[in-house]
């Protein structure tokens, strides 16, 4: 059987294994980026074993089933996929990693309490397919880590666990570059791959693998190592971009002057590229990677560092903004009811990790009368403060202000002449509130309605 793994096969002989099946593939979490990804391998080459640890998520996959909403196109291509038997899955990681001969981890790297990376559940699972590599396997990491991991922890526990030496087998860094809602299509087609091996065998595997998923082809790196700290680079760009959006959107207020309209203007020029300031930065990418390196490599990191403190001030910030409106029209949050429309980090999306709703709802709990919450693409809001009420019943309520969080289209079609005159904070600038009939503060353009309040 050929091996991707293998330089002295030709190249074309090891695509065209890869692309006919020859070549078994596991992939390991089947969560909101690796099953997209699992779709796409076995709608490539048709041999695909997904695995997870969640048992319910197993069986929807089987059934041919897609337990990962919100992204276009992937129930279809599920659904395909098992049907020609090019995707199944199963909770057992020994039988999949025996079985495949690429061997695709894509599980979650968090932080622990002091916000150290944390990645025992990557070292749990190789801990478990190492013993099952096999010569001529190679095994590509997905999953965000710092700069430096597959050269210092990842290879050193799988030549451990698997008993084979270098150039027994191969690993390489291959970094999702996908964002929620549109896995697919980034994937396939948005743009290029990066790769980096721990050896040229292994940088070579991963761009003929990935050459095949990615319209857009991919961009070998000189090394593991390289390709981990573009993708930290890439989080960590649009961290400081944002923090500097968020800190001068604060100049609405002393000039005024509409930040939007600034940052609009000023992008017309190529290098500039102003990102929109808000109520706080979540999700499971941005908020975590600067730690990635701040609290692992051995230097200081200021400027990341200080965008953190900025964007992790945001929500604070936002409720401020708020008790300005209160106290400029002789009121007191004491005693309204306040609603928050979204606890979803980003406008559409499903997630609610890191999501800025949760700090502004716990403080608007201590300090106004009454706090309703809603989100129509959030099922449970039980880890949120505050009155869960379903958007199709907010104009049935009395309230004093509503802070907008999310973006969600949904929220588009909300009738605001059909409140009594309200205090309305609007987090996300790239939401249009425009009343008459309420006093609107928008994060970055200042007071832009003074209604009857």
């Amino acid at each position: 059987m050929s091996t991707i793994y293998d330089l002295n096969a030709a190249e074309q002989v090891r695509s065209d294994a890869f692309v006919s099946g020859e070549i078994p593939v596991a992939i390991y979490g089947l969560g909101k980026m690796g099953l997209p990804l699992a779709a796409v391998y076995a709608d490539t080459c048709s041999n695909v074993i997904g695995v997870d640890v969640d048992p319910d998520v197993v069986t929807a996959v089987e059934a041919g089933d897609c337990p990962v909403s919100g992204e276009p196109g992937l129930p279809a291509l599920v659904e395909q996929t098992v049907e020609e038997g090019a995707l199944r899955a199963t909770t057992s990681i020994d039988a999949a990693a025996n079985e495949a001969m690429i061997h695709v981890a894509i599980v979650p790297t968090l932080l622990d309490d002091d916000r150290n990376p944390d990645l025992s559940i990557l070292q749990s699972l190789l801990e478990n397919v190492g013993p099952q590599l096999d010569t001529g396997d190679v095994v590509f990491v997905e999953s965000t880590v710092p700069p430096g991991s597959c050269r210092d922890e990842i290879f050193p526990l799988l030549e451990e666990t698997s008993g084979l030496e270098r150039g027994d087998f191969g690993l390489a860094f291959c970094p999702e570059r996908t964002s929620s809602g549109q896995a697919i299509t980034d994937i396939t087609e948005s743009y290029p791959k990066v790769v980096g091996g721990v050896d040229q065998e292994s940088t070579e595997a991963a761009r003929i693998v990935y050459e095949q998923l990615n319209q857009k082809g991919v961009i070998p790196v000189s090394n593991a190592t390289t390709a981990e700290a573009v993708k930290i680079t890439e989080g960590v760009f649009r961290d400081v971009n944002i923090a500097l959006a968020n800190e001068l959107a604060e100049l609405a207020d002393p000039l005024p002057v509409d930040f939007k309209e600034v940052a609009d203007a000023a992008n017309t020029i190529p290098f500039i590229n102003l990102h929109q300031p808000g109520a706080g930065v979540g999700g499971h990418c941005i908020p975590y990677y600067p730690y990635f390196l701040i609290n692992w490599i051995h230097m200081e990191f200021p400027l990341l560092q200080t965008a953190r403190n900025v964007n992790d001030s945001m929500p604070d910030f936002t409720v401020d903004a708020l008790h300005s409106q209160f106290e400029a029209t002789n009121q007191d949050i004491k005693n309204a009811r306040v609603l928050v429309l979204g606890v979803a980090y980003r406008g559409n999306v499903a997630e609610t990790r890191a999501a800025p709703a949760k700090p502004i709802i716990e403080r608007l709990s201590k300090e106004a009368r009454e706090v309703f919450v809603t989100d129509p693409v959030i099922d449970d809001l039980s880890d949120f403060e505050g009155s869960e009420i379903k958007l199709a019943d907010i104009h049935e309520k009395d309230f004093d202000a509503v802070i907008l969080v999310t973006n969600h289209e949904k929220f588009d079609g909300i009738n605001w002449d059909s409140f009594d005159p309200l205090i309305i904070v609007n987090g996300r600038p790239s939401a249009t509130i425009s009343s008459e009939k309420h006093r609107v503060y928008t994060i970055g353009s200042g007071l832009q309605s003074n209604g009857k309040l």
